[in-house]
């Protein structure tokens, strides 16, 4: 066998591939994208039935709620600042791809890590998928997802989803197996059936490290948001992307100064509700 020959067979199998898979299932995949910018626009939808001032003042009172009045002050303070850099609806697309990928990533990956946690076999075999997922560059995950779906806010949300998942995954494996025995032991002593053993003991025990995959999950989406401006997904990634191709450096970092405040806003704020709230 000719080893030169190798990486341009295995590239034309993959090709072939993605575009027998994108012939094949166009309608399951136009459905998908339909879901998927549907959910999308309804979330931006509810984030633009107030004007800024009124999501400044809900995030300034959960600040004050959730972590201090100090930052609860700056909190919304900072998200004015966003409306006055003229980059407020921008900010609310990123917010909502941001929470529609991290709500489609945890619906997944909670249940998943349910069940590593009980599984030992299913554990094992999730780990060196998600240390793959984890490693590659996050924009590997838009190629693929261009071919199938095309630019827009469906293909951004299929790579952040993929991105956001292995840390809910995780953590949430983690935490229920972090379930001290003496309390399982306890409860089957108690006649608890499997429900109330997981329901009472296993996922007291195991919410703190669940909500630490939440608030990492968000972050990562976060991240990923950005790097999927490339593929017209909006909000503040495309506003950089954008700025970047035309050297508008004061663009970019208003761009930059608005990603970064919302991502302390909600990484505060995350951190403090797996935490209960202020002390």
């Amino acid at each position: 066998m000719d080893m030169s020959t190798l990486p341009d067979t295995f590239d034309s199998a993959i090709d072939d591939a993605l575009s027998w898979i994108s012939d094949n299932g166009e309608g399951l995949f136009d459905f998908i994208r339909a879901i998927l910018e549907g959910t999308y626009d309804g979330v931006l939808w509810l984030l633009q039935l107030l004007p800024f001032y009124g999501i400044a003042a809900i995030a300034a009172v959960l600040g004050w709620r959730l972590v201090g009045l100090r930052f609860g002050i700056a909190a919304g303070v900072a998200l004015v600042v966003c409306a006055l850099m003229g980059l407020w609806g921008e900010t609310m697309s990123t917010l909502a791809l941001v929470v529609t990928a991290t709500v489609l990533a945890l619906a997944v990956g909670i249940p998943l890590g349910i069940a590593a946690g009980f599984l030992t076999t299913l554990d094992r075999i999730l780990q060196p998928v998600l240390d793959l997922i984890q490693t590659l560059p996050p924009y590997i995950y838009l190629l693929p997802a261009i071919a199938l779906m095309g630019f827009g806010p469906a293909t951004a949300l299929i790579a952040t989803v993929i991105v956001a998942m292995p840390p809910a995954i995780r953590l949430t494996a983690l935490g229920i197996r972090m379930t001290p025995r003496e309390f399982i032991e306890l409860g089957q002593a108690s006649g608890l059936t499997g429900w109330q053993l997981f329901s009472k003991i296993r996922l007291p025990f195991a919410l703190p490290s669940i909500m630490a995959g939440i608030n990492q999950s968000l972050m990562m989406a976060f991240g990923m948001v950005v790097i999927a401006g490339i593929v017209g997904s909006g909000g503040l990634g495309e506003t950089i992307y954008g700025s970047v191709r035309t050297l508008d450096i004061a663009t970019s970092i208003n761009a930059a100064i608005a990603i970064v405040i919302l991502t302390m806003v909600l990484d505060r704020l995350t951190q403090s509700a797996g935490k209960g709230g202020k002390a």
